[in-house]
């Protein structure tokens, strides 16, 4: 997680996880997104507060 934008399929094998699931944690805003002409983009510090926050919880759903 090097880049500071992640594609929505980077994010799925990063979370391990499906398209479905990612797309529902956008919808959510559990995970902050933004689109670029058509594209999908994940801030990866996003997906790394999202991680964390999730342990902070001890990964309840």
């Amino acid at each position: 997680m090097t880049d500071q934008l992640m594609t929505v399929r980077e994010v799925t094998a990063t979370l391990k996880v499906g398209r479905t699931k990612v797309y529902d944690l956008i919808r959510t805003r559990e995970l902050p997104s933004l689109t670029i002409g058509r594209s999908r983009r994940i801030p990866a510090q996003a997906v790394r507060a999202y991680l964390a926050s999730r342990m902070d919880l001890g990964g309840a759903a």
